[in-house]
């Protein structure tokens, strides 16, 4: 229960970097810690107490194994947040060279 909770702190603490933060980087940090903890949640449902990993075998019975489909959801997640971040720090270092700030208040400003 208490692993639900941190998933519920973490996003909440990411939403407001997101919402209330005036810096680039700042927002982009929102945006990892936010899908982070979208990532944990995930993991958390397929998590079995005492669970095994789910191997086919024989001689093994099919009770307490751990779901494999959340797992396979955040490696693909974790593989596409990464391109996305990859893009947004990007654009951030653009932003940087056309406006010399990280703040959006002052880019809105100076419409150049």
């Amino acid at each position: 229960m208490i692993a639900y909770l941190m998933c519920i702190i973490l996003f909440s603490l990411g939403l407001y970097c997101i919402l209330r933060k005036r810096n680039i980087i700042k927002i982009i940090i929102g945006i990892i810690i936010a899908e982070y903890a979208i990532n944990l949640f995930f993991i958390l449902v397929g998590y079995r107490m005492e669970g095994r990993a789910p191997i086919h075998a024989p001689d093994q019975k099919i009770v307490n194994m751990v779901d494999p489909l959340p797992q396979a959801v955040v490696l693909t997640s974790i593989v596409i947040g990464l391109a996305s971040i990859a893009l947004l720090i990007a654009i951030a270092i653009r932003i940087y060279e056309k406006y010399g700030t990280f703040d959006i208040t002052k880019i809105k400003e100076l419409k150049g």
